[in-house]
């Protein structure tokens, strides 16, 4: 075994999580969502109750489910904010049309720096089956298929029986 002692750490622990922080919502980012926003009004009747979390951390929390796709709750297991709150803050954002009123100016800003082809863009949201989508190349079964659920006629065992040799053999 090596009894050597160990060092000290020189240098203190970064207080941020490597996973999430690369999911925060950047300065130039922010300085374009936060006019957005909806002004929270207090709706507690003396004015109190518990403090609420920053528009800036639920932000970050909902851009990191969005971009990596994790369910809400996983937040959890985060140091970003808790899910309720973080889903709850992104349906008000939502229904006040913040991520609508966001990606359009996004598209505005965009055709300010490089400009859209707006001829040449096409778009296409058809994600069903085509109705008639051409002939089946399989054969269709010729009797019904019963599920497992369904009641079977009493003596289904003795027709089977005979024909296919299986089934239960009646004593002689």
């Amino acid at each position: 075994m090596n009894k050597e002692p160990c060092s000290k750490r020189t240098r203190a622990r970064t207080p941020n999580n490597r996973t999430t922080t690369g999911f925060r919502v950047s300065e130039a980012l922010w300085a374009v969502l936060e006019p957005l926003l909806p002004v929270q009004v207090n709706r507690h009747r003396f004015g109190g109750g518990r403090p609420r979390q920053s528009d800036r951390a639920c932000a970050d929390a909902i851009f990191y489910v969005l971009r990596t796709g994790c369910q809400w709750q996983a937040l959890d297991q985060t140091e970003l904010v808790a899910h309720s709150t973080a889903h709850d803050r992104f349906q008000a954002w939502v229904e006040a049309g913040v991520f609508l009123e966001f990606w359009q100016t996004g598209v505005e800003r965009f055709e300010e720096l490089k400009g859209i082809d707006w001829a040449w863009l096409s778009m296409d949201g058809a994600m069903t089956k085509a109705p008639l989508g051409g002939e089946k190349n399989w054969p269709q079964p010729d009797g019904s298929r019963q599920g497992g659920g369904q009641a079977q006629p009493a003596d289904r065992g003795a027709r089977r029986a005979g024909r296919f040799g299986g089934g239960r053999r009646q004593p002689a």
